[in-house]
């Protein structure tokens, strides 16, 4: 028996022989092909060569690709488990010419990989040609030997390849295996074709036109090929069965489910087994890859695939979580070449048992409730489409899971009944939704999003990809294009940019398009739509256009460093101040870190000292940061922190970093575990560093520290050591810095009030009888003078001493310093009740050209611009005396 492992290294290494270079396998998320959810073929990864768009240093490629189809046009799910060869997971073996070799090498390489390399019987073999290729018919029979019987012309588009109503495009051949007479099925061709006798097991594209808007089409300058052989498909061949399910690889993780769930691979059980293994594969692969389940885009098919399973398990009385018991199964089987499944297989267990526990939560009630409304059903019936509408609304089944659950009592649903009641609930939805506030007119971004499916986030894995553009909205309208110059916001189908949330600001980068390119400078997610704030800065760019998507690479780093960082700061405030620390607001841009917390006093030195230990402790230990899916609750249960004022929905992206002695989680290990949906390091070490540049108060019993990480923080810290070095210097001293410049600091202010005290002596110097008279305005004896040599804060004090040399009386000072005047006025304590400091400082400053002035009815102050007008501030002062 030829095992698929073995099969996959013996097409490899073919190729590698022919001069092929051996190209890994590239990720399920497609990231040069925005109309793709998932890749589906060998040659999505190649696209931009075959169209010529990109160029690599190779000119020949194989490859082991790993497909999925499960959404979209390509999707088989439905089929997956009732029968022999549909699979929502499936590896494509292909060999790839760019320009290279055409027909002439293409053909002669399948056939030796068929009959020599893989042994597969010749006179068990056909194919087909496209019915006007001659030359691929004549190469067929001089390379194969083959007749004209076996030689099958398809004149209709099966056997003819476009990539596109416009573009390349070519004839096919395919080689197809003849299982024999006692299967059932006839050639290609033929009324019988969809039988199991015949099945295809190579196709080779021949991309040999281009072709026009106008039908017409033109044979390319660089002809290439594009083949295709399904790895499980050509396994079951090789191994002596026409079903893939009976393979060396799906009968070790069939025998792992019948083992792990207690029960026999019968045919009362198999199809249950069968659609385990297959879904497993592909929940598994897209876990790895970053993928995790929610409620939209590709992680709700993920979501979908992971329920049918979890259904089928139901259906085989497993009471507990049984996916992720299956996952070692699937690393001892495809690990080896594919170690993305070892590396992340922690991950992809635990999401497959949180997804179970949550699904199984609401399974027994979605179908106790299908069960009651089908319950006097028969065979041909017809569930009503509200009633599927209610499980997908308040069960959360798909769809196609309630489409499933019938299947085998021969009820249909009414699909258009579902369509309808889906379409009432978003226009009561759009009735009741008043927008986010974020922008002028947010009817538009309804309207938006009620015509496209919510933005596929792809930035947690990604900073580069490709999108297509759904929306463009220009001075507040919808537009079909943005030029040079204009500002424009986009919506994508999916993209890399993080949108403003949870305290981390939006990213900026780059999207280009093959008539423009813009600059992206802020991104916002508004009624489930990623809007992309950007300038046009060449040519032009429109609506339905591909996009190229790239982050600003080095902004998004400083931004996770400092959110990650954010996470351990959080904590090492709860070790070292207590639980009653709570987040109150963050912020995490590409220059600093702000957080606000509860607390209710300053922190001292050495508390600040502890806590920026203690993060930079973390940070050195290079811990691997992970992220889970839950429920809120189980991460609560966790000891996960809550961001606030963070609504949560039914599930939570828990991320965890650090270890700790007295940590948390289920090892009781981990340091932080925090409830977030924003974008972090791969480990700690990324950080770089922590610095702590300021403490202060925000709010009544709220704290807030700003911080810097990475080249920021050493910057600011070189910055100190600098000026550290500088004062040591000018001290001429390294030793015991802070306690001379403590004794300088109080040197200089006894010197000060030294000079300040000799000033007052100088204005006063010879006493009242050297001073101005006093005059008596309204009974009240009045002095008022303009001083040289004194400053504002010298006043008061001049002010009572000749207070104290009046007895009675009120008293005016202007200091006269550069142009400007300070102001000061005192009233005796015996005349306050009628005379106010307050009133004579008011009137002067308004004629010395400021405003207001204040203080207490015996002493107050205020300042003017000109000092030219004291005399008109003094006869101000003495009116007020006048009048009161």
């Amino acid at each position: 028996m030829t095992s698929l492992a073995d099969i996959r290294s013996t097409f490899l290494d073919y190729f590698r022989r022919q001069g092929h270079e051996v190209v890994d396998s590239s990720p399920l998320v497609p990231r040069n092909d925005p109309t793709l959810m998932f890749t589906n073929s060998g040659m999505v990864q190649f696209k931009n060569l075959f169209t010529g768009v990109e160029t690599r240093d190779y000119t020949r490629a194989t490859t082991a690709q790993k497909c999925v189809r499960a959404g979209g046009k390509h999707n088989d799910l439905d089929n997956v488990g009732y029968t022999a060869r549909h699979l929502t997971f499936f590896e494509m073996m292909g060999n790839f010419s760019f320009g290279d070799y055409f027909k002439e090498a293409a053909i002669p390489f399948a056939w030796e990989m068929v009959t020599k390399e893989l042994g597969i019987p010749k006179d068990r073999l056909l194919v087909t040609v496209f019915h006007t290729d001659d030359e691929a018919a004549d190469l067929w029979k001089k390379v194969a030997g083959l007749p004209d019987d076996r030689i099958i012309r398809i004149p209709t588009s099966d056997n003819f390849w476009q990539m596109g109503p416009t573009g390349p495009c070519g004839p096919c051949t395919e080689i197809f295996f003849d299982h024999g007479e006692k299967f059932w099925g006839g050639p290609p061709g033929s009324p019988d074709e969809d039988g199991d006798r015949f099945i295809e097991i190579w196709n080779n594209v021949f991309m040999q036109y281009e072709q026009f808007e106008d039908g017409s089409r033109r044979e390319l300058e660089a002809q290439s090929i594009d083949t295709g052989m399904g790895l499980e498909r050509i396994s079951s061949l090789l191994q002596g069965t026409n079903n893939v399910f009976e393979t060396d690889l799906f009968k070790a993780i069939i025998e792992a489910s019948a083992n792990a769930s207690n029960t026999s691979t019968d045919e009362a059980h198999i199809t249950h087994h069968r659609v385990i293994a297959d879904h497993l594969r592909s929940t598994s692969f897209l876990i790895a890859e970053g993928v995790l389940p929610s409620n939209e885009g590709r992680g709700y098919v993920l979501r979908r695939i992971m329920r049918r399973a979890m259904r089928h398990a139901h259906l085989l009385g497993v009471q507990d979580p049984l996916m992720h018991r299956l996952v070692p199964a699937l690393v001892t089987q495809m690990g080896a070449a594919y170690p993305e499944l070892r590396e992340r297989q922690r991950a992809i267990e635990e999401t497959l048992q949180a997804e179970e526990v949550r699904f199984r939560q609401t399974l027994d009630r979605g179908l106790k409730l299908l069960d009651e409304e089908t319950a006097d059903f028969g065979e041909g019936s017809s569930l009503p489409g509200e009633t599927a509408f209610k499980l997908y609304d308040t069960f959360g089944f798909p769809l196609d899971l309630t489409q499933d659950a019938l299947r085998s009592r021969g009820i249909e649903v009414d699909t258009a009944g579902f369509d309808s009641a889906m379409a009432e609930q978003k226009a009561r939805a759009r009735a009741a939704w008043s927008g986010s506030g974020e922008t002028a007119d947010q009817t538009i971004w309804f309207d938006i999003a009620d015509d496209n499916e919510s933005t596929d986030f792809l930035g947690y894995e990604y900073e580069k990809s490709e999108g297509q553009i759904l929306a463009l909205v220009t001075d507040g309208a919808k537009s079909a294009t943005a030029t040079k110059g204009q500002t424009v916001q986009i919506v994508l189908n999916q993209t890399p940019f993080y949108a403003e949330s949870g305290g981390q600001v939006g990213d900026a980068g780059t999207l280009t398009t093959e008539s423009g390119a813009a600059r992206i400078t802020d991104t916002k997610k508004v009624a489930g739509l990623f809007i992309h704030f950007a300038e046009v800065t060449e040519g032009e760019i429109g609506k339905g256009q591909g996009a190229t998507l790239e982050v600003d690479h080095e902004r998004r780093s400083t931004i996770r460093a400092n959110h990650s960082a954010t996470h351990l700061l959080n904590e090492a405030l709860r070790v070292t101040l207590g639980d009653h620390v709570a987040q109150r607001g963050s912020l995490n841009a590409p220059d600093r870190l702000r957080f606000d917390f509860s607390h209710q006093k300053a922190l001292t030195d050495e508390e600040i000292a502890t806590i920026e230990r203690d993060v930079n402790a973390m940070i050195r230990q290079n811990s691997a940061v992970s992220t889970r899916i839950m429920t809120p609750d189980d991460a609560r249960a966790l000891g996960a922190q809550a961001l606030f004022g963070e609504k949560y929905g039914d599930e939570v992206r828990v991320v965890s970093m650090g270890e700790a002695d007295t940590g948390k989680g289920p090892e009781g290990r981990t340091y932080s575990i925090e409830l977030c949906g924003g974008t972090h390091v791969t480990r700690t070490g990324d950080i770089g560093l922590f610095a702590l540049v300021s403490e202060t108060a925000s709010a009544a019993g709220i704290r807030r520290i700003e911080a810097l990480t990475g080249d920021a923080a050493r910057k600011v810290l070189r910055g100190r050591d600098i000026a550290l070095s500088e004062v040591e210097g000018l001290l001429k001293t390294s030793e015991d810095v802070p306690a001379r410049v403590r004794a300088l600091m109080d040197e200089r202010r006894a010197l000060q009030n030294e000079v300040a005290q000799l000033r007052r002596q100088l204005a006063l110097s010879g006493g009242p009888a050297e001073g101005p008279a006093a005059k008596e305005i309204n009974g009240v004896k009045f002095i008022a003078q303009v001083m040289n040599g004194v400053t504002g804060k010298d006043l008061p004090s001049l002010i009572d001493s000749m207070k104290a040399d009046l007895g009675s009386g009120a008293v005016l000072l202007i200091a006269d310093s550069d142009g400007k005047a300070a102001v000061a006025a005192g009233v005796t304590g015996d005349l306050t009740g009628t005379v106010s400091a307050v009133d004579l400082v008011r009137a002067a400053v308004a004629e010395l050209g400021g405003k207001g002035g204040g203080g207490r009815p015996d002493m107050a102050q205020g300042g003017g611009k000109d000092a030219a007008n004291a005399d008109a501030a003094i006869a101000a002062a003495e009116k007020v005396l006048e009048e009161k």
